[in-house]
Protein backbone atom coordinates (compact mmCIF):
# COMPACT_ATOMS: atom_id res chain seq x y z
CA UNK A 1 0.00 0.00 0.00
CA UNK A 2 1.38 3.44 -0.98
CA UNK A 3 1.46 6.03 1.79
CA UNK A 4 0.29 9.62 1.31
CA UNK A 5 3.63 11.14 2.36
CA UNK A 6 7.24 9.97 2.18
CA UNK A 7 9.46 11.50 4.87
CA UNK A 8 13.15 11.70 3.90
CA UNK A 9 15.74 12.06 6.67
CA UNK A 10 19.46 12.26 5.76
CA UNK A 11 21.64 10.89 8.55
CA UNK A 12 25.34 11.44 9.11
CA UNK A 13 26.87 11.03 12.58
CA UNK A 14 23.80 12.32 14.38
CA UNK A 15 23.11 9.32 16.55
CA UNK A 16 22.54 11.66 19.49
CA UNK A 17 19.54 13.23 17.78
CA UNK A 18 17.96 10.74 15.36
CA UNK A 19 15.66 9.14 17.95
CA UNK A 20 14.17 12.57 18.73
CA UNK A 21 13.58 13.22 15.03
CA UNK A 22 11.94 9.83 14.44
CA UNK A 23 9.78 10.07 17.54
CA UNK A 24 8.52 13.45 16.32
CA UNK A 25 7.46 11.85 13.02
CA UNK A 26 5.78 8.93 14.74
CA UNK A 27 3.86 11.40 16.93
CA UNK A 28 2.21 13.10 13.93
CA UNK A 29 -1.56 13.50 13.99
CA UNK A 30 -1.55 12.34 10.36
CA UNK A 31 -0.49 8.70 10.35
CA UNK A 32 -0.34 7.51 6.73
CA UNK A 33 3.34 8.05 5.98
CA UNK A 34 6.57 6.20 5.35
CA UNK A 35 9.96 7.28 6.68
CA UNK A 36 13.13 6.83 4.65
CA UNK A 37 16.33 7.35 6.64
CA UNK A 38 19.41 7.50 4.43
CA UNK A 39 22.54 6.82 6.45
CA UNK A 40 25.33 8.55 4.56
CA UNK A 41 28.28 6.53 5.83
CA UNK A 42 27.94 7.38 9.53
CA UNK A 43 30.62 6.17 11.92
CA UNK A 44 28.48 6.43 15.05
CA UNK A 45 25.51 4.38 16.29
CA UNK A 46 22.82 6.28 14.34
CA UNK A 47 21.95 3.40 12.00
CA UNK A 48 21.62 0.98 14.91
CA UNK A 49 19.26 3.39 16.67
CA UNK A 50 17.07 3.58 13.55
CA UNK A 51 16.97 -0.22 13.28
CA UNK A 52 15.97 -0.41 16.93
CA UNK A 53 12.66 1.34 16.31
CA UNK A 54 11.17 -1.71 14.63
CA UNK A 55 8.35 0.30 13.03
CA UNK A 56 7.45 -1.09 9.57
CA UNK A 57 6.91 2.45 8.28
CA UNK A 58 10.62 3.22 8.79
CA UNK A 59 13.10 2.14 6.14
CA UNK A 60 16.86 2.48 6.50
CA UNK A 61 19.10 2.86 3.46
CA UNK A 62 22.85 2.82 3.99
CA UNK A 63 25.42 4.17 1.55
CA UNK A 64 29.03 5.34 1.48
CA UNK A 65 29.53 8.94 2.52
CA UNK A 66 28.58 11.14 -0.45
CA UNK A 67 27.12 14.21 1.23
CA UNK A 68 23.71 15.41 2.34
CA UNK A 69 22.45 16.15 -1.17
CA UNK A 70 23.24 12.64 -2.37
CA UNK A 71 21.51 11.25 0.73
CA UNK A 72 18.37 13.32 0.14
CA UNK A 73 18.35 12.39 -3.54
CA UNK A 74 18.66 8.70 -2.62
CA UNK A 75 15.66 9.09 -0.33
CA UNK A 76 13.65 10.82 -3.05
CA UNK A 77 14.44 7.98 -5.48
CA UNK A 78 13.19 5.45 -2.92
CA UNK A 79 10.02 7.40 -2.04
CA UNK A 80 6.71 5.71 -2.84
CA UNK A 81 4.40 8.63 -2.12
CA UNK A 82 3.86 11.57 -4.46
CA UNK A 83 4.49 14.14 -1.70
CA UNK A 84 7.97 14.12 -0.15
CA UNK A 85 8.56 15.89 3.18
CA UNK A 86 12.05 16.59 4.51
CA UNK A 87 13.41 16.52 8.04
CA UNK A 88 17.02 16.87 9.19
CA UNK A 89 18.16 14.26 11.69
CA UNK A 90 18.91 16.84 14.40
CA UNK A 91 15.60 18.70 14.09
CA UNK A 92 12.08 17.69 15.09
CA UNK A 93 8.48 18.22 14.04
CA UNK A 94 5.53 19.32 16.09
CA UNK A 95 2.57 16.90 15.96
CA UNK A 96 0.46 18.76 13.39
CA UNK A 97 3.19 19.38 10.81
CA UNK A 98 2.20 16.78 8.21
CA UNK A 99 -1.46 17.65 8.63
CA UNK A 100 -0.65 21.28 7.80
CA UNK A 101 1.45 20.35 4.76
CA UNK A 102 -1.31 18.15 3.36
CA UNK A 103 -3.88 20.90 3.90
CA UNK A 104 -1.65 23.28 1.92
CA UNK A 105 -1.30 20.70 -0.84
CA UNK A 106 -5.08 20.40 -1.15
CA UNK A 107 -5.72 24.14 -1.03
CA UNK A 108 -2.86 25.19 -3.31
CA UNK A 109 -2.13 22.42 -5.82
CA UNK A 110 -0.35 24.92 -8.08
CA UNK A 111 2.42 25.48 -5.50
CA UNK A 112 5.89 24.04 -6.03
CA UNK A 113 6.83 23.93 -2.33
CA UNK A 114 4.77 23.69 0.86
CA UNK A 115 6.28 24.99 4.10
CA UNK A 116 5.35 26.00 7.64
CA UNK A 117 6.62 28.41 10.24
CA UNK A 118 9.19 27.00 12.65
CA UNK A 119 10.90 27.58 15.97
CA UNK A 120 14.65 28.08 16.43
CA UNK A 121 16.21 26.55 19.52
CA UNK A 122 19.49 28.13 20.57
CA UNK A 123 22.03 26.96 23.08
CA UNK A 124 20.78 27.33 26.62
CA UNK A 125 17.27 26.17 25.70
CA UNK A 126 16.18 29.55 24.32
CA UNK A 127 13.40 28.98 21.77
CA UNK A 128 12.11 31.69 19.43
CA UNK A 129 9.89 31.68 16.39
CA UNK A 130 11.84 32.37 13.23
CA UNK A 131 11.92 36.06 12.35
CA UNK A 132 10.03 36.12 9.08
CA UNK A 133 9.73 39.06 6.72
CA UNK A 134 6.93 41.57 7.18
CA UNK A 135 6.12 40.84 3.53
CA UNK A 136 4.26 37.71 4.72
CA UNK A 137 0.66 38.57 5.67
CA UNK A 138 0.17 38.36 9.43
CA UNK A 139 -1.10 35.36 11.40
CA UNK A 140 -3.17 33.27 11.02
CA UNK A 141 -2.80 33.70 7.26
CA UNK A 142 -1.72 30.84 5.02
CA UNK A 143 -1.48 30.90 1.27
CA UNK A 144 0.83 31.59 -1.66
CA UNK A 145 3.66 33.96 -0.78
CA UNK A 146 3.32 37.22 -2.73
CA UNK A 147 7.05 37.02 -3.61
CA UNK A 148 9.24 34.22 -2.28
CA UNK A 149 12.45 36.11 -3.08
CA UNK A 150 11.29 39.34 -1.44
CA UNK A 151 10.27 37.42 1.68
CA UNK A 152 13.51 35.42 1.77
CA UNK A 153 15.66 38.53 1.23
CA UNK A 154 14.44 40.32 4.35
CA UNK A 155 14.02 37.73 7.09
CA UNK A 156 14.62 34.15 8.11
CA UNK A 157 14.05 31.67 5.28
CA UNK A 158 10.35 30.85 4.80
CA UNK A 159 11.42 27.34 3.74
CA UNK A 160 13.84 25.14 5.64
CA UNK A 161 15.16 21.63 5.12
CA UNK A 162 12.96 20.48 7.99
CA UNK A 163 9.69 22.16 6.96
CA UNK A 164 9.56 21.68 3.19
CA UNK A 165 7.37 19.26 1.27
CA UNK A 166 7.58 18.92 -2.52
CA UNK A 167 5.92 16.63 -5.03
CA UNK A 168 8.10 13.96 -6.62
CA UNK A 169 7.07 15.32 -10.03
CA UNK A 170 8.66 18.69 -9.30
CA UNK A 171 11.68 17.13 -7.56
CA UNK A 172 12.31 15.05 -10.67
CA UNK A 173 11.76 18.07 -12.92
CA UNK A 174 14.39 20.00 -10.95
CA UNK A 175 16.83 17.12 -10.77
CA UNK A 176 16.78 17.04 -6.97
CA UNK A 177 19.46 18.64 -4.81
CA UNK A 178 22.75 19.68 -6.35
CA UNK A 179 25.58 17.40 -5.22
CA UNK A 180 28.35 19.84 -6.18
CA UNK A 181 27.87 22.07 -3.13
CA UNK A 182 28.38 21.33 0.57
CA UNK A 183 26.55 24.50 1.69
CA UNK A 184 23.43 26.19 0.32
CA UNK A 185 22.29 23.13 -1.61
CA UNK A 186 18.83 23.23 -0.04
CA UNK A 187 18.20 26.95 -0.66
CA UNK A 188 19.39 26.41 -4.22
CA UNK A 189 16.59 23.89 -4.77
CA UNK A 190 13.96 26.11 -3.12
CA UNK A 191 15.13 28.98 -5.34
CA UNK A 192 15.06 26.94 -8.53
CA UNK A 193 11.50 25.88 -7.78
CA UNK A 194 10.44 29.44 -6.83
CA UNK A 195 11.66 30.70 -10.20
CA UNK A 196 8.91 28.61 -11.80
CA UNK A 197 6.24 27.94 -9.17
CA UNK A 198 4.57 29.77 -6.27
CA UNK A 199 5.42 28.83 -2.68
CA UNK A 200 2.66 27.95 -0.19
CA UNK A 201 3.27 28.90 3.46
CA UNK A 202 1.38 28.46 6.73
CA UNK A 203 1.92 30.29 10.02
CA UNK A 204 1.13 27.03 11.84
CA UNK A 205 4.42 26.15 13.55
CA UNK A 206 5.53 22.77 12.25
CA UNK A 207 9.13 22.21 13.32
CA UNK A 208 11.93 23.06 15.72
CA UNK A 209 15.30 23.91 14.17
CA UNK A 210 18.05 22.99 16.62
CA UNK A 211 21.19 25.13 16.31
CA UNK A 212 23.07 23.32 19.07
CA UNK A 213 23.93 20.18 17.06
CA UNK A 214 27.71 19.88 16.96
CA UNK A 215 28.03 18.99 13.26
CA UNK A 216 25.62 21.49 11.78
CA UNK A 217 26.72 22.73 8.35
CA UNK A 218 27.15 26.38 9.53
CA UNK A 219 29.84 25.20 11.96
CA UNK A 220 32.12 23.95 9.19
CA UNK A 221 35.20 25.93 8.23
CA UNK A 222 35.56 25.67 4.45
CA UNK A 223 35.76 28.26 1.69
CA UNK A 224 32.79 28.75 -0.65
CA UNK A 225 33.70 30.15 -4.07
CA UNK A 226 30.09 30.97 -4.88
CA UNK A 227 26.69 30.22 -3.38
CA UNK A 228 25.11 27.51 -5.57
CA UNK A 229 21.94 29.51 -6.13
CA UNK A 230 23.94 32.44 -7.48
CA UNK A 231 25.42 30.03 -10.01
CA UNK A 232 21.88 28.90 -10.83
CA UNK A 233 20.67 32.48 -11.32
CA UNK A 234 23.53 33.25 -13.71
CA UNK A 235 22.64 30.18 -15.77
CA UNK A 236 18.92 31.00 -15.83
CA UNK A 237 19.58 34.62 -16.79
CA UNK A 238 21.88 33.52 -19.61
CA UNK A 239 19.10 31.28 -20.93
CA UNK A 240 16.52 34.08 -20.42
CA UNK A 241 14.45 31.84 -18.17
CA UNK A 242 13.73 34.38 -15.42
CA UNK A 243 10.46 36.33 -15.46
CA UNK A 244 11.16 40.10 -15.59
CA UNK A 245 8.67 40.58 -12.74
CA UNK A 246 10.96 38.61 -10.44
CA UNK A 247 14.20 40.43 -11.15
CA UNK A 248 14.19 43.18 -8.50
CA UNK A 249 13.32 40.80 -5.66
CA UNK A 250 15.63 38.13 -7.05
CA UNK A 251 18.62 40.47 -7.13
CA UNK A 252 17.97 41.50 -3.51
CA UNK A 253 17.87 37.84 -2.49
CA UNK A 254 21.07 37.09 -4.42
CA UNK A 255 22.84 39.89 -2.56
CA UNK A 256 21.71 38.40 0.74
CA UNK A 257 23.26 35.09 -0.35
CA UNK A 258 26.48 36.95 -1.22
CA UNK A 259 26.69 38.39 2.29
CA UNK A 260 26.01 34.98 3.86
CA UNK A 261 28.69 33.42 1.67
CA UNK A 262 31.12 36.16 2.67
CA UNK A 263 30.53 35.31 6.33
CA UNK A 264 31.41 31.68 5.62
CA UNK A 265 34.61 32.78 3.92
CA UNK A 266 35.62 35.14 6.73
CA UNK A 267 35.16 32.23 9.11
CA UNK A 268 37.40 30.08 6.90
CA UNK A 269 40.03 32.81 6.67
CA UNK A 270 39.47 33.61 2.96
CA UNK A 271 39.13 37.37 3.49
CA UNK A 272 39.90 38.47 -0.07
CA UNK A 273 37.28 36.09 -1.45
CA UNK A 274 34.75 37.37 1.09
CA UNK A 275 35.53 40.98 0.17
CA UNK A 276 35.15 40.20 -3.54
CA UNK A 277 31.70 38.72 -2.90
CA UNK A 278 30.59 41.73 -0.89
CA UNK A 279 31.73 44.14 -3.60
CA UNK A 280 29.44 42.35 -6.07
CA UNK A 281 26.38 43.51 -4.11
CA UNK A 282 24.18 46.30 -5.41
CA UNK A 283 24.30 49.60 -3.52
CA UNK A 284 20.65 48.97 -2.60
CA UNK A 285 21.76 45.95 -0.57
CA UNK A 286 24.38 47.77 1.49
CA UNK A 287 23.25 47.25 5.10
CA UNK A 288 24.70 47.44 8.57
CA UNK A 289 25.52 43.74 8.35
CA UNK A 290 27.26 44.30 5.02
CA UNK A 291 29.46 46.99 6.57
CA UNK A 292 30.31 44.80 9.57
CA UNK A 293 31.34 41.86 7.39
CA UNK A 294 33.28 44.12 5.03
CA UNK A 295 35.13 45.63 8.00
CA UNK A 296 36.15 42.11 9.08
CA UNK A 297 37.68 41.49 5.65
CA UNK A 298 40.03 44.47 6.19
CA UNK A 299 41.45 43.08 9.44
CA UNK A 300 44.30 40.61 9.84
CA UNK A 301 42.99 37.09 9.28
CA UNK A 302 43.56 35.94 12.85
CA UNK A 303 41.63 38.88 14.33
CA UNK A 304 38.78 38.66 11.81
CA UNK A 305 38.20 34.95 12.37
CA UNK A 306 38.51 35.38 16.15
CA UNK A 307 35.92 38.17 16.19
CA UNK A 308 33.51 36.21 14.02
CA UNK A 309 33.90 32.89 15.83
CA UNK A 310 33.93 34.16 19.41
CA UNK A 311 31.85 37.36 19.33
CA UNK A 312 28.35 38.14 18.12
CA UNK A 313 29.73 40.90 15.89
CA UNK A 314 27.54 40.74 12.78
CA UNK A 315 23.99 40.32 14.07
Amino acid sequence: MISDVSVVIPLYNKGSYIARALNSVLAQTFRDFEVIVVDDGSTDDGAAIVKGFGDPRIRLIQQENRGVSAARNRGIAAARAELVAFLDADDEWLPGHLETLLRLEVRFPEAGVYATAYLIKMKGCVVNIASFSAEIPRKPWEGLLPSYFKVAASGDPPISASTAAISRRILNEMGGFTIEAWWGEDTDLWGRIALKYPVAFSWDIGAIYHTEAVNRIPHRVMAVKENPFITTVKEYLAMQEVSPELLRDLYAYVDKKRVETAVINVRSGCLSLARQQLLCCSYRSISTKWFKVFALTLLPKSIATWLLNTRDCIS
